[in-house]
């Protein structure tokens, strides 16, 4: 379909030529007053309008056509309105670039002139409305931080929205970087005890011997270099929330001890004997599988099913369809916001390969290469090769129906196994070939893992 155009001129000769000069582009319509073209605009919403200044019932005067130029702009500020006026009469058109006009052309109208135009016209206007929408996507979809459209991330939001106002322990499951500290902060920001601490602690990176004194505090000489009496951080988390990322790496020891405290809400301090009451909701994440744990003997079952009584997956952004433009959007924005840098945007093929990229870092791999991007960038369009995923770009397209062939195997079979982090068997299951054949294939095309 057409994209549509508003013609305002009352002149019927002038009218019909345009009409008929333009008809096989554009899906016209047509006003020769104030009235007819205001009502025109607000059912239609055109996104450029040609607009003759001298309008009935004062044709000679520019106060009607000036008059439309303020009312069409009051119902669309994104509107395009070009100006058609006599060779003598550029001041009006002047002014009325000056009152929010995009552009003029003079009487008798140039057609080649009048199409490039317009074709910039409509092009510019479609791509300002597709930024507005971005922001006002990003403004209206972000849940308590969290940006994602898609049906997954929904569902996340809901389930989010249903188990914030329980006390119920939460365990949350994903990948690295899909964001499970941010889901967990939405739901602590979002239950009864918001007004409490928020008290989180990555069981991963804190060593063997010292996490057990992190998690539940120790007592004044407790061991070598204990000098004083320290809280731990289930006590600092009474009250409020206590959020345990990377649960599958805790050591079997302090999985007794966690245990007896979600069992009976007490703990005692390294080095201590008084229990101390601890009321704290608990959240836990891991990106391992745990049930793999349990069959291993490396995670006890009876702490799993007391730390999962709900269990909410976060989906990696691979799964979560649009996302991941949205997503870059806002990151380009924040930090170009940070750093001053006004004005930046993706170029195609940046977007491109933002879409084609499978993001095995997820939604952390993404922000990161957008901030670094933002920074080192030296102009206005961010490239493929800014994100640093010049590779991922769609190759252009070939001469021969070999090449052309050849070119779509190697960007499928690439596809899948990024898709699956360069693991043969499932990118062969995927592709309904053998492991055999798959190899042969990528020896064929040059398909080589990235180091």
């Amino acid at each position: 379909m057409n994209p549509t155009l508003l013609m305002v001129e009352d002149d019927e000769e002038i009218r019909t030529q345009m009409k008929w000069a333009l008809a096989r582009d554009y899906e016209i319509l047509l006003a020769g007053d104030r009235a007819s073209a205001v009502e025109s605009f607000r059912s239609a919403r055109p996104p450029v309008v040609l607009l003759d200044l001298g309008l009935p019932p004062h044709p000679a005067s520019t106060d009607e056509g000036l008059a439309v130029l303020s009312e069409l702009l009051a119902l669309d500020r994104l509107a395009k309105i070009v100006i058609v006026t006599g060779q003598g009469e550029k001041e009006n058109a002047l002014q009325a670039i000056g009152s929010g006009a995009y552009d003029f052309v003079c009487k008798p109208v140039d057609m080649d002139e009048l199409r490039l135009l317009l074709k910039r016209c409509f092009h510019i206007a479609l791509l300002e409305r597709e930024y507005r929408e971005m922001q006002q996507q990003f403004l209206g979809d972000s849940f308590e931080g969290m940006l994602g459209t898609s049906p997954l991330m929904q569902a996340v939001f809901d389930s989010i929205r249903k188990v914030a106002t329980t006390d119920a322990p939460v365990l949350f499951l994903g990948e690295s970087g899909t964001g499970k500290e941010m889901a967990a902060l939405a739901i602590h920001r979002r239950s009864a005890r918001k007004d409490g601490p928020f008290a989180a602690i990555n069981c991963s990176a804190i060593p063997e011997t010292l996490l057990e004194s992190e998690l539940f505090g120790h007592e004044k000489g407790a061991f070598t270099g204990a000098h004083v009496q320290r809280k731990g951080r289930i006590e600092s988390a009474s009250g409020g929330t206590l959020f345990l990322d990377e649960i599958g790496e805790i050591p079997q020891p302090l999985q007794v001890k966690l245990l007896r405290f979600l069992q009976e809400q007490t703990i005692e301090r390294v080095g201590g004997r008084q229990e101390i009451q601890i009321d704290a909701r608990v959240i836990a994440a891991t990106n391992a599988n745990l049930k793999k744990g349990m069959a291993a003997g490396t995670f006890r079952e009876d702490l799993f099913y007391r730390l999962a009584v709900i269990q909410i997956v976060l989906p990696p952004l691979r799964e979560r369809e649009d996302d991941t433009r949205l997503l870059a959007q806002a990151f380009l924005q924040r930090f170009a916001a940070q750093v001053g840098k006004s004005g930046l945007a993706f170029d195609r093929e940046a977007v491109r390969a933002i879409k084609t990229y499978t993001w095995p870092g997820n939604v952390r791999e993404l922000e990161n290469r957008v901030k670094r991007a933002v920074i080192m960038a030296d102009g206005k369009r961010l490239t493929a090769q800014d994100i640093e995923l010049a590779e991922y770009v769609t190759a252009p397209q070939t001469t021969t129906l070999k090449k052309a062939r050849e070119a779509l195997e190697k960007e499928i079979i690439q596809r899948a196994l990024r898709k699956h982090s360069w693991k043969i068997a499932p990118a062969a299951v995927e592709l309904d070939i053998s492991r055999p054949t798959l190899y042969e294939l990528m020896g064929k095309l040059g398909i080589q893992k990235p180091e």
